[in-house]
């Protein structure tokens, strides 16, 4: 067994800042990978719109986990 808490995607609340901004890392290097590999898919003579299209929608939900994360660091604060 490990001493490390279990990651859970659907609810990160009680995770620590340090496993948020681990997290924060693995994630905005998936969003640049899947930056590559669209600018390589456009760059050909004929693209594959269809598989573009699908990395663009997993780019942008990856976006998205990346500014909930980046929101439970540094919550809005309402003065």
């Amino acid at each position: 067994m490990t001493d490390e808490p279990s990651t859970n995607d659907d609810d990160p609340s009680d995770e620590s800042d340090l496993a948020i901004e681990r997290r924060l890392s693995i994630l905005r290097e998936e969003h640049q990978d899947l930056d590559a590999a669209v600018q390589a898919l456009e760059e050909r003579p004929q693209p594959d719109m269809l598989q573009v299209a699908r990395l663009k929608k997993k780019k942008l939900a990856l976006k998205d986990k990346i500014g909930r994360l980046e929101d439970m660091l540094m919550p809005d604060i309402i003065a």
